[in-house]
């Protein structure tokens, strides 16, 4: 009789991709490879857990060896959504794949877009209406802000119509507000997330407040999320699951600081959740380094989390299923600092159950299938659960 799981970990490194995928030159991304980029720029990485668990049976890194006997089982997993953005990832994980990718806007938004804001608001105008870092862009504009009353509007590498304003000149309720009136824009343009950034301070010294507030776009149809959530599962999220499913099929969630508070905060629900599903997604090897091009701290981030997973193994048990995986890439190696299209790792580790090779997965959803099954609450769909391969 197969050992029984109670709980499921579903931990996700935002970025670390493996390598190009087929369709890489649709996307400009032929040749990027993050995580072994990373680990040539760095002389080699120090990853001893995750070597153990099998990492290096899954692609060839510097410093990381193939093991004879992994913890863990190991494959790699392809994209079918079109994209390469988190939330098309985190909506693959659960179930939906997106014929059509969300909207990048790498010159700035067009008119039409910028002049229905303006409509909608009533604001007279904007600023920035260009991709930036948040903290840049308020250093840069923020003093014509103070002068003008006029938000900020920027994007990214990611599918995101970002707000910036003084809580002095823009109220939060007001931001909010208007924040409220560009989501029901943004889904008839397909952008992905609109976000709230406000800041204080005075020119020389602004500083982005801990108000941010983000407004995704909802799931177009139910996640696994939702199917567990309706069968009584309780689905924790950590860091920024809930904004990726706008909160959908989440019974509680915590926001995170950091990858360090992230692994912190997630020992602590290990520590209260004897059952069901703790997801989390772990930001700072994306928004810290791949799109900073920073291949040391990128490399330095996956050697302190390396260090964290060695200290959640004492703490999972028989009934458990830990699966470490990723969305995307962002080879921070790689020219320009959008994400890249890239293969993704799969480690799916049972305590004291020898790991099996799991191949290459025709899809993220193979994870949400297989977290679905090993809960209970098998799911059908385009997926395949990996659990048989796993099972004690």
């Amino acid at each position: 009789m197969p050992q029984p799981i109670d709980r499921v970990v579903f931990i996700v490194l935002d970025s670390v991709g493996i390598g190009a995928l087929p369709d890489a030159g649709d996307y400009h991304d032929v040749g990027a490879a993050t995580l072994p980029h990373i680990a040539e720029a760095c002389g080699g990485l120090r990853l001893p857990t995750l070597e153990r668990f099998g990492l290096g049976n899954i692609v060839s890194l510097t410093g990381v060896s193939p093991v004879s006997r992994p913890l863990a089982s190991w494959g790699r997993m392809r994209e079918l959504s079109r994209g390469k953005d988190t939330i098309a990832g985190h909506w693959e994980f659960m179930g939906i794949v997106l014929d059509r990718p969300f909207a990048l806007f790498p010159a700035g938004f067009p008119p039409v877009i910028i002049d229905e804001f303006l409509a909608l608001t009533g604001l007279p105008g904007v600023l920035g209406n260009v991709p930036a870092s948040g903290t840049e862009i308020i250093a840069r504009l923020g003093e014509e802000h103070l002068r003008s009353g006029w938000p900020i509007v920027y994007t990214s590498g990611d599918s995101v119509f970002q707000i910036a304003a003084s809580e002095e000149v823009i109220p939060l309720k007001r931001l909010y507000e208007i924040c409220e009136t560009a989501r029901g824009m943004c889904d008839r343009h397909a952008i992905g997330r609109v976000i709230a950034r406000p800041f204080i301070g005075h020119p020389g010294g602004f500083v982005r407040t801990a108000n941010r507030r983000d407004y995704p776009m909802k799931p177009p149809a139910p996640t696994v999320l939702d199917h567990l959530a309706r069968a009584g599962v309780t689905v924790s999220a950590l860091g920024k699951i809930e904004n990726i499913y706008a909160g959908q099929g989440i019974t509680r969630s915590r926001h995170t600081k950091s990858n360090a508070d992230g692994m912190c905060q997630l020992r602590e629900e290990l520590a209260a959740t004897r059952n069901g599903l703790i997801f989390i997604n772990l930001v700072d090897f994306d928004m810290l380094y791949g799109h900073r091009n920073d291949a040391a701290g990128y490399g330095r981030a996956l050697e302190e989390f390396d260090t964290g997973l060695d200290g959640l193994i004492p703490v999972l048990g028989p009934g458990d299923l830990l699966i470490v995986s990723a969305d995307h890439g962002c080879d921070p190696t790689f020219p320009g600092t959008d994400h890249t299209r890239e293969y993704v790792p799969l480690l799916a580790y049972r305590p004291g159950v020898p790991g099996v090779p799991l191949g290459c997965r025709q899809g993220f959803g193979d994870i949400g299938a297989t977290i679905a099954a090993a809960l209970g609450h098998p799911v059908t769909g385009p997926f395949s659960s990996f659990l048989p391969q796993i099972q004690a």
